[in-house]
């Protein structure tokens, strides 16, 4: 049913009235609708349910009273885009699926559907508003769910590169020399974080030897040997001596089988072999330095 522009003003100043006039009820009724079919027990999380209703349905008033066309309040109202989005990063940041947190955007129509029930009797402009609010509850559905796709990506990043600096340690083993024990696979991302964290730490600590130690590096293919090849330009660059160790017969024949040069690099079969290079490069043993602790 097409609405014309002046029949659109109206039917938005009658849903504003019935907002603003049952503005308590509607904040009340979508906060239950959302506790029920959440399955989570009342308290603290209804008083906050409660103060995003009030949020958003405050911010749903201004942006009726608006210029802005229906399908756009959602986006281009500042205030009702702002209060749409903090609920979907709220519920992304809490562990909710996408589809719950479009359901309970999307719930706020039912809410809305009985409200003007009540109010408007007469059949066309019932239809009217019924489907005025289907277009803007859509556009704020469909919002939510970009932004909680979005939010879960964001903090899908951050968590995967906490992980990546907590198996990545960078050891103070005593005083100028640190070391970086590597676990698992050695990737692009994770070669990222183990160059970054070791500078930081050269810099920090002002060390002059770092070891890398690859015991527990499961498998050296091209791709990671590079990776330590440019670690080890970079520490050099900061003024450090750096020293693999941990290299196995089998990785020795795989970086030979490559053609991997690391003629160049200091290397030791074991973590004790390297130790005692870095105890001839510093010229002090372990027992002469203080302030062993993690980096």
């Amino acid at each position: 049913m097409a609405v014309e522009e002046g029949e659109e003003s109206v039917l938005r100043r009658r849903l504003t009235e019935v907002l603003a006039h049952r503005r308590q009820e509607t904040v009340d009724r979508w906060t239950q609708l959302q506790v029920e079919r959440s399955g989570i027990e009342a308290g603290a999380f209804e008083e906050d349910l409660h103060d995003e209703a009030e949020a958003v349905i405050g911010a749903l008033l201004g942006g009726l009273s608006t210029e802005v066309p229906t399908e756009h309040v959602v986006r281009e109202y500042d205030p009702l885009r702002d209060a749409v989005t903090e609920l979907s990063l709220r519920r992304a940041r809490g562990g909710a699926s996408p589809t719950d947190t479009s359901l309970a955007v999307l719930s706020l129509k039912e809410v809305l559907l009985e409200r003007v029930r009540a109010e408007f009797p007469d059949a066309r402009e019932l239809l009217a508003l019924a489907l005025l609010i289907n277009r803007l509850l859509d556009a704020a559905g469909a919002l939510s769910f970009e932004t909680y796709a979005e939010g879960r990506e964001k903090i899908i990043r951050r968590q995967s590169q906490q992980l990546l600096e907590v198996s990545t340690p960078v050891v103070r083993l005593w005083n100028q020399v640190l070391a970086v024990p590597l676990i698992g696979n050695l990737d692009t991302a994770r070669s990222q974080v183990v160059m970054e964290n070791l500078l930081e730490s050269i810099q920090t600590h002002e060390a002059t030897v770092a070891i890398i130690d690859i015991t527990g590096v499961s498998t050296v293919d091209t791709s990671v040997a590079q990776h330590l090849m440019q670690t080890v330009k970079a520490v050099r660059l900061m003024g450090a001596d750096c020293v693999i160790s941990g290299i196995r017969p089998g990785i020795a024949q795989t970086i030979v089988q490559l053609g991997i040069d690391l003629s160049g690099i200091l290397t030791r079969t074991t973590l004790a072999d390297a130790l005692a290079e870095a105890i001839r490069i510093t010229g002090q043993r372990p027992e002469e330095a203080k302030g062993t602790r993690a980096a």
